[in-house]
């Protein structure tokens, strides 16, 4: 139990090992030579991307008859990615659940519900699009690695589908609920799993919210395609759609908070293998976890504080 608790240690251990390793110095020397101009394309495009990551999960929500407007869809989003950037494999976005309960009854089982559809959906769209373009390492890798990428989209495709029906879920977690749930908490265990499952969107729906993170991603990986070109790295924006989804499912290894120390490692693999250094690289995951990142969590956590003043 106690090495769990260390486990986030590592990836901080890896990312300040590269830093050194590299010359902090010459990092610096990068980032402060970057091209204003590309950097502003990049930030009006990650501002995108966080109106459209807060659309793909409002729209479910309001399909579930969660009564929320867009705006405050909008800066619980930002609350939500701060928790996330804090925690390993941004686990904390579930609390997105804990604010939607103020518009549904104070239950908590609809917030579950739409964090678990985004989140799956977002996985299936990291697996699409690694398959996709898995076609740019035809060179440097086995064909086999399509065949993983497609069987992981798959699979958890197949998952969502089981667990979207309530029936099918009813009868796969019944020994869990008979054994294992306490016998003082069943009654509130049986009403949130009721309202998780109340006004599920039908399946048709699933397919917008998919496109809607596919979407999503090219826009985040556009930006990050800017950032690249401030620093001087030239290459095409199909390797970007190739390589960023791989970093992005590595991230989700829970060793670490936001992916940091094992996004910079496999990006620096990643790009190495077409001629780009590690120092412009790693340059560029410091900019891009800065932008993308850090600013949205420092809004969230004004936001969580002012909540907090509020009540």
């Amino acid at each position: 139990m106690k090495i769990k608790k260390y486990l986030p240690v590592i990836g901080i251990i890896i990312f300040l090992y590269i830093l050194f390793k590299l010359n902090i110095l010459n990092i610096l020397e990068e980032i402060s030579n970057a091209n204003i101009n590309y950097l502003l394309i990049a930030m009006f495009l990650i501002f995108l991307f966080y109106i459209i990551q807060t659309l793909k999960w409002f729209v479910i929500a309001r399909i579930q008859k969660i009564e929320l407007t867009f705006l405050n869809a909008f800066k619980i989003n930002f609350i939500s990615n701060f928790y996330g950037f804090i925690t390993p494999s941004r686990i904390g976005g579930i609390m997105r659940a804990e604010y939607l309960k103020k518009y549904n009854k104070n239950k908590i089982g609809k917030g579950l519900s739409n964090y678990m559809i985004d989140k799956v959906l977002d996985l299936c769209s990291l697996a699409f699009l690694a398959g996709i373009f898995s076609f740019v390492f035809r060179d440097f890798i086995s064909i086999s690695y399509f065949y993983y990428a497609i069987f992981g989209f798959i699979l958890l495709v197949v998952l969502l589908m089981i667990f979207r029906d309530e029936k099918r879920s009813k009868s796969l977690l019944r020994i869990f609920y008979r054994k294992i749930i306490p016998e003082k908490i069943k009654g509130k265990v049986k009403d949130g799993f009721d309202s998780f499952y109340k006004d599920m969107p039908k399946k048709r729906f699933f397919i917008l919210f998919f496109l809607l993170n596919i979407l999503n991603w090219i826009v985040l990986y556009t930006s990050t395609f800017f950032i690249a070109i401030s620093l001087g790295i030239d290459i095409s924006f199909f390797y970007f759609l190739a390589i960023l989804p791989i970093a992005t499912l590595v991230e989700q290894i829970p060793i670490t908070i936001s992916g940091l120390g094992i996004r910079e490692t496999a990006l620096i693999s990643l790009f190495g293998l077409f001629g780009i250094g590690a120092t412009k690289v790693f340059s560029m995951s410091i900019l891009s976890l800065f932008l993308s990142g850090i600013i949205p969590s420092i809004i969230g956590s004004f936001l969580i504080l002012k909540n907090k003043k509020n009540r």
